[in-house]
């Protein structure tokens, strides 16, 4: 049976599913199993977005070092940018022994392969080292490498970061945190939890499960993404979205589950948004993550926070944490139509208690200029 959904419904499936009505959860543990992964970008205009991402969904149950504690001890661990339980990597230690990839391998799995066996004694270097005095930073190791790393320009010269990266993908080694801004590395061995490897076919199937328990409605097939895919295959029911294109699969768990509607403001990384293509589709919002642009071309600012409303994408908040300053600066609120009464105070009240979080005062810079419209 395929299920004929509005945007409506596809919005709402997707807000329950993403942990962002009206109802909070109450654990830090049980959030992060439902969601999966936070992702490990250590941006922090505002603070990083697993805290954002903590914040949004807990509240002040929640503390801004919550997720430092969990990776300190062991209970996330990051694997491809994302810190995800310790107990799901049992879900990739089949993947990683399959390492390039089963059956014909892609041009490009090739390649890759051939570059590590070109420069095993680099790679075996560096498990002996980190075997006798790990945790290290890819600055402890020496360039030794045989083949350069070819790429397009962006990681020329990064030879060893490059074969740290693949021996992750292979399971040999697994970030272990930081020393400053560098990335800890060490044993695979000594960071995995020692569980039942559960069989490739078996585990990407859970996987995919649960990415769909986790967004609600996603679509079968989709571009293939850095990661974390935005696509389910075949789990889950089908689904069409009225006005939208293309085949979908839905959650049916969340077909009749009613959204409370609130207000929160969420990382630009946030899963909810995360999947631009699907963001646009389902709740017709025009944004992009500006870091990466000059000053002078960003519509709306550095590192602005989108405003949820209920099912509704409806602005951005263009804020700055001054931490050595001791105050959360609100540049400006990006209001795509009017806000009522009702939610200007909701966003407000949003300001607020983000900037109590953070220990901060809240300071709006922008309370003598009209809103801006975009």
């Amino acid at each position: 049976m395929t299920h004929h959904l509005t945007r409506a419904d596809a919005r709402r499936i997707s807000v329950v599913a993403q942990l962002l009505s009206g109802e909070r959860p109450t654990d830090f543990d049980d959030m992060v199993a439902h969601l999966t992964l936070l992702q490990a970008e250590p941006t922090a205009a505002v603070a990083p977005s697993a805290q954002v991402v903590t914040w949004t969904r807990l509240g002040q149950r929640s503390r801004p070092h919550d997720v430092d504690e969990a990776v300190a001890d062991g209970s996330l661990i990051e694997l491809h940018s994302m810190l995800r339980p310790a107990s799901d990597l049992r879900l990739y230690r089949a993947e990683m022994a399959a390492w390039p990839g089963q059956g014909d391998l892609k041009e490009w799995q090739v390649d890759v392969r051939d570059w590590v066996e070109a420069n095993d004694d680099t790679r075996r270097d560096i498990l002996d080292k980190l075997e006798d005095e790990g945790p290290l930073t890819a600055k402890s190791f020496p360039d030794t490498t045989l083949v350069p790393w070819e790429s397009s320009g962006w990681n020329n010269d990064r030879n060893v970061r490059m074969l740290l990266d693949r021996m992750v993908e292979r399971g040999e080694i697994a970030p272990v945190g930081h020393d400053g801004r560098d990335k800890l590395w060490d044993l695979a061995e000594r960071v995995y939890p020692d569980e039942p490897v559960v069989p490739l076919a078996e585990a990407m199937e859970i996987r995919a499960r649960r990415r769909l328990r986790s967004l609600g409605i996603a679509r079968g097939r989709a571009a293939v993404a850095p990661n974390e895919p935005n696509d389910v295959g075949e789990v889950g029911e089908p689904a069409v979205i009225e006005g939208v294109r293309g085949a979908w699969r839905v959650d049916p768990t969340y077909l009749d589950v009613e959204l409370v509607p609130r207000v929160a403001l969420l990382s630009p990384l946030d899963r909810l948004i995360f999947d631009r293509k699907r963001m646009a589709e389902i709740f017709e919002f025009d944004y992009q993550l500006e870091m990466y642009k000059p000053k002078a071309k960003r519509r709306w600012g550095y590192w602005t926070l989108p405003i949820l409303d209920g099912d509704r994408l409806v602005g951005k908040v263009d804020a700055t944490a001054d931490r050595q300053g001791g105050v959360f600066v609100v540049n400006a609120v990006h209001e795509d139509e009017p806000f009522s009464a009702e939610r200007t105070e909701g966003v407000r009240d949003e300001l607020t208690a983000l900037a109590t979080w953070l220990n901060l005062e809240l300071v709006r810079t922008e309370k003598d200029v009209p809103p801006r419209r975009t």
